[in-house]
This record gives C-alpha cells, structure tokens and sequence, in this order.
C-alpha cells in the first residue's frame, strides 16, 4: 500500500524548492513578481502530498498561477507600483537632436543638449557611430541616457 505522504517523493521536493525559489524572488524584487507562482507551487504541493500524479499537480501549478495573475496583476500593478513619478523626461522620445559629441558605444562617447539640459547619448548598436553636427531620433531614455538612431 503507497504512503499519501513520503517526503522523499522528487515532485513534493521539486515543490518546495519552486515555493522558496519563487518567494525569494518575491522578496528580493521591488515589486510583486513571482508570489502568483509560488501560490500555485503551493497547490501543486498539496495535490503531490494527496498523491496526485504530476500531470496533475503541473495542471494545478499551471491553472492557479494563471488564474492569480490574470484576475490580480492590474490591480498589483496600479496600487503596489502606484509610486512612480512622471518627470515629462519621456516627452523627448522621438524628438530630433544635434549631437554636440562624437556618438561611439565602443569609445563610450556622445553627448547632446535637448531643451537645454545636456544627455549622454547612446545607439542600440555599438557599430552605429555619429560624428558631431549629424542629427539622431530619441528612442528612448535608458537612466541618464538618450538611446539615438542616425537621422539621414
């Protein structure tokens, strides 16, 4: 006769190592990340304790992360994240800006003054260089930094 409960079984061990794992990540990130999947390695850990096979238990994983992250990540997303402050930086985004400094990824260069304050600008690609009086395209703002692409 099988033991419903034998800690031994490699599902419950993988569950709990994946319950840890995903509260952990959850612990170390700012914001809500993986606590949906923790809940559902909580669940598929009940039903490997109850002696479900590991189709079931997958299914179970599966079906309760979704669920939890469909029905609550908008609401997550707009209270637990609600600090963050626009500073109109993003209104330069697909603006058009004279380089002032020679644009090199590679010799980590390139400068430009946008609405009177002065950026260091970066390309996407670090073959894309663009000398100084060219024109580039804002991308978009990577910290402290423009990401450009060469205007013809």
């Amino acid at each position: 006769m099988k033991t419903v409960l034998a800690l031994t079984d490699p599902y419950i061990i993988l569950w709990v190592i994946l319950i840890i794992a995903f509260v952990v990540g959850e612990l170390v990130s700012v914001g809500l990340t993986s606590i949906w999947f923790a809940a559902g390695s909580l669940v598929a850990l009940i039903a490997a304790v109850l002696g479900a096979g590991p189709l079931v238990q997958f299914a179970f994983f599966l079906a309760v992360s979704v669920l939890l992250l469909a029905s609550t990540r908008k609401w997550a997303q707009k209270y637990i994240n609600s600090r963050t402050q626009s500073t109109n930086a993003d209104r330069i985004i697909g603006e058009r800006i004279k380089i002032t400094e020679r644009v090199s990824n590679i010799d980590q260069t390139g400068m430009a003054v946008v609405l009177g304050k002065e950026w260091t600008v970066r390309t996407r690609s670090d073959s894309e260089v663009i000398e100084v009086g060219q024109y580039a395209k804002v991308l978009e703002i990577s910290g402290v930094k423009l990401i450009v692409e060469k205007e013809d």
